[in-house]
């Protein structure tokens, strides 16, 4: 097992490792000793697998459990499942002494994390992510948030978790393609500031993922650390993630954020290229390490749609667009763009 600790607001401990989540119980009494309430928050796919084991967990070490489960997919994150959870964690009577678990994906985590921060002003949360994208992205940092109509995760909180607990032994029974769309997390970090991890990457990992999602976790710590509230370097973190929101919101959510994101970083990758601020070598690079873990880089939708998306991006502040691009292997720099030119942007990155 590998821990990484996270020194943002507040400490806590990332655990990384084989058949952890039989222990979940006795972890999170570490934490937050029983006898306590707990809200297990999951879907109805990851419930169905993995529910049984960690309520029984739960109960073994003292804690009185309710579940709260709704449908997954992107679509069940919003402020409508939102006051569902909130109004089953005042029928549960917690307390700002309880604590929610999240056990599930990004979705999962980001409306349990949001829920937590805002339920009685704020109740811990713990969580267990249980997709390759949310170990090594979503659970971790402390952004939590429910999508809007007008954009995806446009209402939210920084709230940083307890603890993350990532059982590796889970991701077996992920389908290829939800393990493809964590993939594209995964090589993110390599592109922003991680060339060693790109040299890890040249090897399938799938076998043995627990060193790979350890560094990921302990890349993404690195600038949580410096930047908690995304002001400044943390913002790197969204490498292909302008456009890649707004081709996840033209395809209303039917691509998938892993996909969407891959298709971001080409984009973002040949717009550098474009604009003399990337060497060709880089979007190439980037193309063939993206296809051989399963992923599309091509983006379906036209430059004009995909800037009208962007301009709802929580990234946008005032009449610029913080943009990420890739400017040599392992390296990554913060660009301000006016919205004006964005349409101009993807178009050189691609998009028809």
């Amino acid at each position: 097992m590998e821990t990484i600790t996270v020194k943002a607001s507040k400490t806590y401990n990332v655990e990384v490792g084989s058949g952890l989540l039989t222990t979940v119980g006795a972890r999170l009494a570490l934490l937050c000793p029983a006898p306590r309430r707990v809200m297990l928050v999951s879907d109805d796919t990851v419930f169905a697998l993995w529910g049984e084991m960690a309520v029984t967990s739960l109960e073994a070490a003292g804690y009185t459990v309710t579940t709260f489960v709704f449908p997954h997919g992107e679509a069940s994150k919003n402020t409508a499942t939102l006051l569902n959870l909130w109004n089953a964690m005042a029928t549960a009577k917690l307390s700002r002494s309880d604590v929610a678990v999240a056990l599930g994906g990004g979705v999962v985590g980001d409306l349990t994390g949001f829920a937590a921060a805002t339920y009685l002003r704020g109740i811990a949360c713990y969580q267990i992510p249980t997709t390759l994208l949310a170990m090594v992205d979503s659970s971790v940092g402390g952004k939590t948030a429910v999508d809007l109509p007008a954009g995806k995760n446009l209402c939210g909180a920084f709230s940083q978790p307890i603890g993350v607990l990532c059982d590796a032994d889970v991701l077996q029974t992920l389908p290829a393609d939800i393990f493809a769309e964590g993939c594209a997390e995964v090589i993110k970090y390599g592109y922003i500031g991680d060339k060693q991890l790109l040299a890890m990457l040249e090897t399938p990992f799938q076998n043995d993922p627990v060193p790979v999602i350890a560094r990921c976790i302990a890349d993404k710590r690195d600038v949580v650390e410096m930047d908690e509230h995304d002001n400044g370097p943390r913002q790197l973190l969204n490498l292909g993630h302008t456009g890649g929101h707004a081709a996840e919101k033209l395809s209303d959510f039917s691509i998938s954020h892993g996909a969407a994101v891959a298709m971001g970083m080409v984009m973002a990758a040949k717009a550098a290229v474009a604009r003399g601020i990337c060497k060709p070598d880089v979007p190439l690079h980037m193309e063939n390490m993206l296809r051989r873990y399963g992923l599309e880089t091509e983006c379906p939708f036209a430059a004009s749609a995909l800037a009208e998306a962007a301009l709802s991006d929580k990234k946008r502040r005032g009449g610029e667009v913080t943009f990420v691009f890739p400017v040599q292997l392992g390296k990554s720099e913060l660009y301000p763009v006016p919205a004006a030119e964005l349409a101009a942007l993807f178009s050189a990155g691609g998009a028809k």
